[in-house]
């Protein structure tokens, strides 16, 4: 006689079943689990073209070998989702409305793929700090902040194989605060875009590794303050900056949730608060694309 299993809507061992009951024989639940874990696949950043932002390329089937993409020189991370090969291009801020070309390699072939960047029109943010030597550096500063560039722009180079975690959670509790790409005034004076997104809690309140990784950097830096890097493979890289305390080592494998450090107001901060950055193919991209599909 054959027998049959009622399935419940809603969630079985995280797998979401239809919004009704379904009568199956016990023979095809493996088959069922099979095909549903098949389809899934690590949520990917949101499809944003624009001056700092992150553009995603088809690159075909996923049951084909992997292949390889570059913008110029610079390699891009390249995911599965969804049955297809995705590519990743982080877009600089400084980027103009134009037409960027990507080389795709499979195998021995060659093509190209285009992606137009979109015009986006990012706020003012003027600050007053108080330490004047934060905005305007006496000679030492800016012979040590040289020398804290060579070794974090080294860092932000990095590539490596690993295949990355890219559904970010946040890492810490609080409100978002300065967002991403506001173009900043400090006592007066131009200086660069807001390159991160900052989140508001008070000092010493935990901040955690939104994707597992390895500390590809520590440090305590003119700007920065206390600072931790995590490298999360092909050159998807998360920064924790004006920390108060650093929990963690070079080198040092990290898990999604394990503590790094916690908020400070070390650097140039005007008050406690954790700076988060993601660096996408050597380049600042907005932390919240990798938030959106939740």
């Amino acid at each position: 006689m054959l027998r049959f299993l009622f399935i419940p809507a809603g969630n079985v061992e995280g797998i979401t079943m239809p919004k009704k009951f379904l009568l199956l024989p016990p023979s095809l639940l493996p088959f069922l689990l099979l095909v549903t874990l098949s389809g899934s696949a690590a949520a990917l950043p949101e499809h944003s073209p624009v001056p700092g932002g992150v553009a995603l390329l088809d690159l075909g089937r996923a049951d084909q070998p992997q292949p390889m993409a570059k913008w110029g020189a610079q390699p891009l991370a390249v995911l599965p989702e969804k049955g297809r090969w995705v590519a990743l291009l982080g877009i600089p801020l400084e980027t103009p409305a134009a037409e960027l070309e990507v080389t795709v390699q499979h195998g021995t072939l060659f093509s190209k793929k285009t992606v137009s960047v979109q015009i986006k029109h990012y706020p003012e943010q003027r600050l007053t700090i108080k330490d004047k030597r934060k905005v305007e550096p006496d000679p030492d500063d800016l012979a040590r902040i040289a020398r804290e560039r060579t070794i974090t722009e080294a860092v932000k180079r990095r590539f490596g194989d690993a295949q990355p975690d890219t559904d970010f959670d946040l890492p810490a509790a609080g409100p978002l605060s300065s967002r991403f790409g506001l173009r900043r005034i400090f006592n007066g004076l131009p200086r660069n875009p807001h390159a991160g997104l900052d989140i508001a809690a008070g000092t010493g309140t935990p901040v955690t590794a939104p994707a597992a990784g390895v500390v590809s950097n520590t440090g305590d830096y003119f700007f920065n303050g206390k600072t931790v890097f995590i490298d999360h493979g092909q050159g998807l890289i998360s920064a924790y900056m004006h920390l108060s305390r650093i929990d963690v080592a070079d080198g040092q494998p990290v898990n999604k949730g394990q503590i790094i450090g916690a908020i400070g107001a070390t650097g140039r901060a005007t008050g406690a608060h954790l700076h988060w950055a993601v660096i996408l193919n050597n380049t600042p991209v907005d932390p919240q694309l990798f938030l959106a599909r939740r």
